[in-house]
């Protein structure tokens, strides 16, 4: 069995933001050269998140919209905040949207159902965050 690691080191200009990462994942797959197996694929800070949807905008923003009411913005509203962060809300939103996604690998693509593709999310944006691609197989 083989193994390959990448590191994606995403920015976002937003604080909230949602970005497609499934051709950075599919091109990780490819430069691997594993044929089958699984794909792990998973957010390596606790203010962000990776899952599988569909490419929708309206979707996306309606994901933005349901963990803001979820967990608000709310700089003197949390315990956490406390600390001297203000990223309480982040924390709450990333466990709501989850930290990783499996994804099998079959004939060296990664294996997917209808209209799913891999998605982070991030939630306390604007400085550098790191997301672990690991695949394993043979």
């Amino acid at each position: 069995m083989k193994s390959h690691t990448v590191y994606i080191t995403l920015r976002t200009p937003e604080r909230y933001q949602i970005v497609n990462i499934t051709d950075q994942v599919q091109e990780a797959l490819s430069d691997s050269g594993i044929k089958e197996g699984l794909c792990l694929v998973n957010s390596m800070h606790i203010t962000s998140s990776v899952f599988i949807n569909d490419n929708e905008r309206g979707l996306h923003q309606d994901f933005i919209k349901w963990v803001e009411k979820l967990a608000p913005y709310d700089p003197n509203g949390y315990q956490h905040n406390l600390t001297g962060e203000d990223n309480g809300d982040a924390h709450l939103k990333r466990t709501i949207m989850g930290r990783e996604v499996v994804v099998a690998v079959t004939n060296g693509r990664l294996d997917f159902g209808p209209w799913e593709e891999i998605f982070y999310g991030e939630f306390d944006g604007q400085r550098n965050k790191r997301i672990l691609i690991k695949i394993i197989g043979e």
